[in-house]
């Protein structure tokens, strides 16, 4: 049994792509392999309830000019639409990621975890869903089966917020500084939106360096946090 454990952000537009490359390299695998999600926040100062276009966000916060906004999201898009990924800039707004990663602490305990990650990233990227706002996030959870009204009052009362730090801790332990991190059986580590072959090395082989290119995609505070 191989365990994969990935530190991502639901609003990363990489970490939906390595999320996909991943999936790829599990399809053509033979052994036994568990996914699990661990929580980062690309920006945690990202204020509540302020869903803003994410291309205003983005322009102010980085100094950027209206066309560099365009053509780095032109340049994610094509790259998403290649894993069969339609990205939606136009639609995507800002969001403060704290209670989705609570919720999917909660879509974990009772068996819903993956479920729950693809469909948060789906409405963020695709859709333009408010992932930030309590009532979309217990609405989502009913859609890939979970008790609606359980996970709208575990958001309520701030459940699994000790998961999501713990998570965020082990990540600055490991010395991860930005999404995806893909971490092997707590052995190998893959950093970046990397390429489907490392991947598939990944499940082959069991070392402590960290795989592929480094400049592969990836999200960090300073880089991509939308």
């Amino acid at each position: 049994m191989i365990q994969v454990e990935v530190w991502s952000d639901i609003v990363c537009p990489w970490c939906y792509i390595g999320k996909r490359r991943l999936e790829r390299a599990l399809s053509d695998f033979t052994g036994e392999v568990t996914v699990e999600w661990r929580s980062f926040q690309l920006d945690p100062s990202t204020p509540v309830g302020d869903p803003r276009p994410v291309a205003e966000s983005l322009a102010v916060r980085k100094g950027l000019s209206p066309t560099q906004v365009r053509e780095m999201f032109a340049h994610v898009t094509r790259i998403a639409a290649e894993e069969g990924l339609a990205y939606d800039f136009d639609r995507v707004r800002t969001a403060n990621t704290l209670d989705a990663h609570r919720l999917l602490h909660f879509a974990k305990a009772h068996g819903k975890q993956g479920e729950l990650k693809e469909r948060l990233m789906r409405s963020y990227f695709t859709e333009g869903g408010d992932v930030g706002d309590q009532a979309v996030l217990a609405g989502l959870a009913g859609e890939v089966g979970l008790d609606e009204v359980a996970a709208k009052q575990a958001l309520a009362e701030g459940a699994y917020a000790d998961a999501v730090q713990e998570d965020i801790t082990t990540a600055r332990a490991y010395g991860i500084t930005g999404v995806p991190f893909f971490v092997f059986d707590r052995r190998l580590g893959v950093s970046g939106a990397q390429p489907l072959e490392v991947f598939q090395q990944a499940l082959q082989q069991s070392s402590l360096t960290v795989l592929g290119s480094p400049d592969a995609g990836s999200c960090d505070d300073d880089s991509c946090a939308i």
